[in-house]
């Protein structure tokens, strides 16, 4: 009987839960420390679990074992945990959770968002996480939304490809965890073996999709007007926001070249641009792959997914504001866009367009990250970005955190004195 902890209770735990919980060889848990989130969910779910609908054939139905709100209340010897929760509630999961877990677990996030594998260490410590499976996949397996909580979820969409990176204790493969995953989920998506955790922080599709997108949408309204319904996230952005998604992965992709130009020996052939991750993830599912514009409005996958808003009442109607402590702005820019800023600051390169992003985006959040071109801001601490983790020298991260050894690093005068050793060490 395998153990699982599933943690979290939104789109994707209800997907999971059904899946996870419908196989005969599983005992499943649903952990949730959001108050009042697991009474709500354990008292939702029927008798017969959480139906959901996809996209590849019946419907699968599956009820959890059990719905808790106290990590002291997870099973004992557990197999495998799977956080499909925002990022920033990583670390208060991983602290809470610290005390009950048995080295050996395998553990990892649906999506992980970037600098998953510096939080794991920063609060498992580096012999737990050696000893331990962790594993990250770059984006979640499916685009789904709940159609009833508790009760129901649909998966608009799966992937046919997803990337995933394992880091497995001595012993194992990578190939083992995938399966144990693909057991669980069914043989799609398929899953890519990324490099390492470095390539999954930058092939952080999130971090680039939606808070691009919801600049783009956004830049030129007053976010105080409210909308007489919810505005289409996907299919209602315009060329320009196509363009500038395209101008951020490009940006991505530069970082990516000189990081490989210094450390030779790196690879991260899981980055790709954008469009190329469109066509990849969804394929034929895409009505139009002239540009990454057209591709956003025709993707199958998208079809019907609002901006997130809130619901406000104006002379007796109901009407819709953006809703800035959505996901898309609390997890993606402090899990994703900065973390991503972050290391193009400690390589030299310049990320202009990524920039406006996050400034505006820092606006809406009411948060500093960036002040003057640096991310020296006050709430850096908040996110998962090197620096917050006292990295200033780029050599010193890529060793300290073993994406490269000492013998791959191009070495100068300069670069071969590093900054003051951070408090944590990566495995």
């Amino acid at each position: 009987m395998m153990k699982v902890l599933l943690c979290g209770g939104g789109n994707a735990i209800h997907v999971l839960s059904a899946y996870v919980s419908a196989k005969s060889d599983t005992h499943v848990t649903i952990l949730s420390l959001f108050p009042g989130e697991a009474d709500r969910l354990r008292d939702a779910i029927p008798d017969e679990g959480i139906r959901c609908a996809n996209d590849l054939g019946d419907d699968i139905i599956g009820k959890p074992d059990a719905v808790i709100d106290k990590a002291e209340d997870v099973p004992t010897d557990l197999d495998l945990v799977i956080f499909a929760l925002p990022s920033f509630t990583h670390e208060m999961y991983l602290k809470a959770l610290k005390p009950y877990l048995k080295q050996g677990v395998t553990i990892g996030a649906m999506p992980a968002e970037g600098g998953f594998d510096l939080c794991a260490i920063h609060n498992l410590g580096s012999e737990f996480v050696k000893n331990s499976n962790l594993f990250a996949l770059e984006t979640l397996p499916w685009a789904c939304r709940i159609v009833e909580y508790g009760k129901s979820v649909e998966v608009l969409g799966t992937k046919k490809q997803v990337d995933i990176v394992v880091s497995p204790k001595q012993g194992t493969t990578h190939a083992s965890v995938t399966e144990v995953l693909h057991s669980l989920i069914g043989r799609l998506p398929a899953f890519d073996p990324a490099d390492n955790f470095l390539s999954v922080t930058l092939m952080n599709i999130n971090s680039v999709w939606h808070p691009t997108i919801s600049y783009g949408f956004y830049r030129n309204r007053d976010v105080t007007e409210p909308f007489d319904e919810p505005p289409l996230f996907y299919y209602g952005a315009d060329e320009y926001t196509g363009d500038k998604l395209a101008k951020v992965s490009d940006e991505v992709i530069e970082l990516g070249r000189v990081l490989r130009e210094k450390y030779p020996t790196l690879t991260l052939n899981a980055l790709h641009h954008v469009s190329e991750w469109m066509t990849r993830s969804y394929g034929d599912d895409i009505g139009d792959k002239t540009n990454i514009y057209t591709m956003l409005r025709t993707n199958k996958g998208y079809r019907g997914l609002t901006h997130p808003m809130r619901e406000v009442e104006v002379d007796g109607k109901k009407k819709y504001l953006p809703n800035f402590r959505y996901r898309y702005f609390t997890e993606d820019i402090p899990m994703g866009l900065v973390v991503t800023r972050g290391i193009a600051e400690l390589a030299g390169v310049p990320t202009p367009h990524m920039d406006d992003v996050i400034l505006w985006c820092q606006g809406v959040l009411d948060k500093e990250y960036l002040v003057d071109g640096k991310l020296e801001g006050k709430d850096v601490e908040s996110t998962r970005a090197p620096q917050r983790y006292g990295f200033t020298n780029l050599d010193n991260f890529m060793t300290v955190n073993h994406y490269v050894h000492d013998s791959g690093v191009k070495t100068t005068p300069d670069a071969a004195v590093a900054d003051s050793t951070p408090t944590m060490t990566a495995q």
